[in-house]
């Protein structure tokens, strides 16, 4: 793997986020990426942006019904009290331990119901545990999940539009699974990655590429999926399967997300291509702008851990 960069480093103060760092990372590509370090900054309503084009949140490993999952869920609901969002990116292990849709009401109905009373979307992805009752196929008929099959896309703009070919940001959702129909599922996205007129290009799946933790980077995603982003312009890769959060520098122009901190925490060590790690109980947040992504790490005290931007 080649991380082709150059370095700034700019000290000061930052009277927004904090006493930190701030470094500015070298083209991968088209892209740039800006990192900021953050010194527990505590989620604030930002002003009103005209050329935002979409804030929505991620999370992952949630479903177990317990108490990590709920501090998780209460921050997630005070910072849509904040600043409001209509998506959230359910990247897989929905339903601990087995899968079992009768949990349900459990694991996901009661945990987010604040959120799903104001109409929030969930737009899910399968996860190992999920595919342990009847291949996960309860999960994909579930309604609140929104998913269009186990492999599926969609595209987002302004709150309230979805599918409209001007869209300008693509979720293209995966099943990341062992068992999963990969002949058929590559060819279906490298189609849609080549036939997407979206500036903004954004993966999801359960299983990481890069990572930091338990798990480590999957050799066999690196040699798929590195070049077919490359190739097609992909700028973000989110997931979860491993417990922590995790953020990388661009590799080949796309940055890696791990948000699978959403009910229970692991270990994770720091690569050469990480950015930002941390053992963390916490969700990701996105700010989509017509040249820039934002993204914050949040944790249950609903503190900002980790900032970072993706220049387009």
């Amino acid at each position: 793997m080649k991380l082709k960069r150059r370095r700034f480093f700019l000290f000061g103060s930052l009277t927004t986020l904090g006493a930190g760092v701030i470094s500015f990372l070298g083209r991968q590509n088209s892209n740039y990426t800006y990192t900021a370090a953050v010194a527990n900054t505590v989620v604030s309503a930002k002003p009103k942006t005209k050329d935002l084009l979409l804030r929505f949140v991620s999370v992952a490993d949630t479903g177990t019904g317990d108490r990590g999952q709920y501090s998780v869920a209460r921050a997630m609901t005070e910072y849509h009290s904040q600043n409001p969002y209509d998506l959230i990116l359910l990247a897989g292990d929905n339903i601990y331990t087995n899968g079992e849709i009768e949990k349900i009401n459990e694991v996901f109905e009661r945990p987010y119901a604040s959120l799903l009373q104001k109409g929030v979307k969930f737009q899910a992805v399968l996860g190992n545990h999920d595919i342990r009752t009847d291949n996960g196929y309860p999960q994909i008929k579930y309604v609140n999940f929104n998913m269009l099959g186990r492999f599926y896309t969609f595209r987002r703009d302004k709150p309230g539009t979805a599918c409209a070919k001007s869209d300008r940001i693509q979720f293209f959702a995966l099943d990341t699974n062992n068992n999963a129909d990969w002949k058929n599922q590559l060819i279906w996205l490298e189609n849609e990655l080549s036939r997407s007129n979206a500036p903004w290009k954004i993966v999801y799946g359960h299983h990481p590429i890069y990572a930091s933790g338990v798990y480590g980077n999957n050799p066999t995603f690196i040699k798929i999926f590195t070049p077919l982003f490359q190739k097609y312009g992909v700028q973000l890769y989110i997931n979860g399967h491993e417990h922590h959060y995790e953020r990388t520098k661009a590799i080949n122009g796309t940055t890696y997300l791990i948000c699978g901190g959403g009910a229970g925490t692991r270990p994770v060590g720091h690569s050469d291509w990480t950015d930002f790690a941390a053992q963390k109980l916490s969700f990701a947040a996105y700010e989509v702008y017509t040249d820039r992504i934002e993204i914050s790490g949040i944790d249950t005290d609903n503190r900002i851990f980790d900032k970072g931007i993706i220049l387009i």
